[in-house]
């Protein structure tokens, strides 16, 4: 664990991804946790969530604190709520990343410590995955549809990260998931997403 870091994962109610996916309540949730359990791998964890199950279940996981967010109010303000709990450096991770690997992350904190902010793009190029401000930086996240561009205005260096990276493939479409049980789902994921569609070239990643 690089205990250096302290990444903010914000997770969404698991019925709010459920309709934003057409996935099941239990594999959104599952996602977001296969998540979390890679990053906690890598650092400190701090995960804002306004779902009490989803609470419980990260706060189960070694090395993760929860902060309650008693509302949801959207990605960016639920990562400036957990921002308070976290050391610095910091980063903030979305929480759909289902195949991620903790040694993709490991490399990409590391190359991060190098600048005062940083980002890494998802896999279609102009969204986001992780953001990064090292000690003595304020902290600002635009994340949302297109954030790419507006963290690169907020002074944000693009990582050079590989195209095949598991941290660039996060999931808001049941192809997108597709792509990610390519790559190797998280334990839970899998287990949530057997007998779907997706599951059929799907199986569980490696450590």
């Amino acid at each position: 664990m690089n205990r250096d870091w302290t990444v903010v994962v914000p997770l969404k109610a698991a019925a709010s991804g459920k309709s934003r996916l057409g996935a099941s309540a239990d594999l959104v949730r599952a996602i977001g946790l296969d998540t979390v359990a890679a990053a906690a791998a890598v650092a400190r964890v701090v995960v804002v969530t306004a779902d009490p199950r989803t609470a419980a279940d990260a706060a189960a996981i070694s090395g993760v604190t929860v902060v309650t967010e008693e509302e949801p109010r959207g990605l960016n303000a639920a990562i400036a709520l957990g921002m308070p709990a976290a050391d610095v450096p910091r980063a903030a991770l979305l929480g759909d990343l289902p195949a991620l690997r903790p040694d993709d992350l490991r490399r990409a904190l590391d190359a991060a410590a190098s600048v005062d902010r940083a980002v890494v793009a998802d896999a279609e190029g102009t969204g986001s995955t992780l953001v990064t401000a090292r000690a003595g930086v304020a902290w600002e996240s635009a994340f949302g549809e297109g954030s790419l561009a507006r963290h690169l205005a907020l002074g944000c260096v693009r990582l050079d990260v590989s195209e095949q990276s598991t941290l660039r493939r996060d999931v808001d479409t049941m192809a997108q998931l597709a792509e990610a049980a390519a790559l190797g789902l998280g334990p839970r994921s899998v287990r949530f997403s057997t007998g779907s569609a997706l599951s059929q070239g799907g199986h569980p990643r490696e450590a």
